[in-house]
């Protein structure tokens, strides 16, 4: 039987980070994956970090809005019809979640977070051997419509209230803001602290680091049980044999609710499917990535490539590419670029993956009361890469305890975050 100090099961963002913080700090860590590492849903997404995504998936507009588009296949948002009770007590979660209370009290804790963020992420970016096209530029949202140009100012107003820096961007802003594209739009917002980076090459390039710093990472290997002994793991399960831990963390994102499930922890998270189409980046693009705003798609330049992505999707655990769904986000973008022929340009990749949504938009951070040493990091929705960093930092707190050097403590409450919360 193999063992380590901590045990951590997923490898995207956040188990990634977890295992390089964790050793930074002298564990022994074991980082196993059911695929390659960062193949799941840390590959193919828009690789952006986020202050400005402070608004929880749970808000008061999110459901009158998700009420118009939740049975148009091709809308942004999208839930397949089925009788899933899992489904249907997450969506009534989800609905009482969309409070503007909960909604205030959520937004600073991720500000908070997205902030901490990034100034990890300017730590990250100057490891030796670790490059992944790391850049603070903002994001510019663009809006063509009226309607979604008073959305946008809204939500300006109520995040600048908070104390985010963004500009409201002119036309002749928006030109100077994206140079050498044609736009078709009225008007926008420059969230100036967000950034972008390439996911894949993220999650890879900080997974290599650790494993010459010590970190054993077995892409792979799944598992498939847990022995619970006096309210602990004793021993982790696999299909490359058992592992004894003296931590557990889980951070396997919409594969978390079924390991949870086999350690007789119920962990309310729904797969959200979400796509994206990647390009050889055309010549002269600007390096600054903007958003689609009505059409809830996002262009982001990644080194020599272009990624375009959008959708939210509830389909359950299925993986297969709806061409529909692919057809509505390209059919966005002549509708603000009439002069970009994305038909026109070699498409690298198409690519979906699972997005892990828990009912009130928060993730899941901490121990599970009644099996002591399982720590739960899982649930970050469409913002998992960006609150990798610090959530990999808070997991090194929980764990460490008592033991936590001051520089851990980033002044960060969990208590929205608690694992249990759902439990009644």
């Amino acid at each position: 039987m193999n063992k380590t100090d901590v045990l951590i099961i997923g490898g995207g963002a956040v188990g990634v980070c977890a295992a390089y913080y964790l050793r930074d700090a002298g564990y022994e860590v074991t980082l196993v994956d059911r695929g390659e590492i960062g193949s799941g849903a840390s590959h193919g997404n828009m690789g952006l970090v986020v202050p400005s995504h402070s608004v929880p998936l749970a808000s008061p507009g999110v459901v009158s809005q998700g009420l118009k588009w939740m049975f148009k296949p091709d809308s942004p948002f999208y839930i397949k019809p089925r009788l899933d009770p899992s489904l249907i007590r997450w969506l009534w979660a989800f609905l009482k979640a969309s409070s503007e209370d909960r909604m205030r009290r959520a937004i600073p804790l991720i500000r908070d977070m997205s902030l901490a963020s990034l100034a990890l992420f300017e730590e990250l970016s100057g490891l030796d051997g670790v490059d992944f096209d790391y850049h603070q530029r903002g994001v510019v949202a663009v809006y063509r419509t009226r309607e979604g140009l008073d959305e946008g100012e809204e939500e300006r107003h109520l995040l600048t209230s908070y104390g985010l820096e963004i500009d409201a961007l002119a036309p002749d802003g928006l030109a100077e803001a994206l140079p050498g594209l044609e736009l078709s739009a009225l008007g926008g917002l420059h969230f100036r602290q967000d950034a972008h980076l390439t996911p894949g090459k993220f999650v890879r390039s900080l997974a290599d680091y650790s494993a010459r710093a010590g970190v054993t990472v077995q892409p792979g290997v799944e598992v498939t049980g847990f022995t619970r002994e006096n309210g602990r793991i004793a021993v982790t399960h696999t299909t490359r044999g058992d592992i004894a831990a003296g931590e557990v963390v889980l951070t396997a994102g919409s594969w978390s609710a079924a390991l949870g499930d086999l350690a007789g922890v119920s962990l309310p998270i729904q797969p959200a499917k979400g796509y994206s189409v990647t390009l050889r980046r055309p010549a002269g693009w600007p390096e600054t990535p903007f958003m689609l705003s009505e059409s809830r798609v996002a262009v982001t330049p990644m080194g020599d490539m272009l990624r375009i992505g959008g959708t939210l999707e509830l389909a359950g655990m299925d993986q297969t590419i709806n061409q529909r769904r692919v057809a509505a986000i390209l059919n966005a973008v002549p509708r603000y670029l009439p002069d970009f022929d994305v038909g026109s340009y070699e498409i690298l990749e198409t690519w979906c993956g699972l997005r892990p949504c828990t009912p009130d938009g928060l993730p899941f951070l901490g121990r599970v009361p009644d099996v002591r040493n399982l720590v739960v990091a899982a649930g970050h929705a469409m913002i998992g890469v960006s609150l990798g960093p610090v959530t990999g930092k808070l997991v090194l707190g929980i764990i460490a305890g008592e033991r936590a050097d001051s520089d851990l403590e980033l002044g960060i409450d969990l208590e929205l975050l608690a694992v249990d919360r759902f439990a009644a």
